[in-house]
């Protein structure tokens, strides 16, 4: 469990969960559209998911 959790602290995993984060606030504001935020989410979680599945 511990090195679950040491996983998730990872620079990787911040900086995805904090620019899901920041693009959520931002579209909830109206500050960028739904269209923007898709296009931006699929690109940030894309490279996430496929460095993660690189170390495997």
């Amino acid at each position: 469990m511990k090195e679950k959790i040491a996983k998730l602290i990872d620079v990787k995993s911040i900086m995805t969960l904090s620019l899901t984060g920041g693009f959520i606030a931002l579209t909830c504001s109206g500050e960028i559209g739904g269209d923007q935020f898709l296009t931006i989410f699929t690109i940030i979680v894309g490279f996430y998911f496929g460095t993660q599945s690189m170390k495997k």
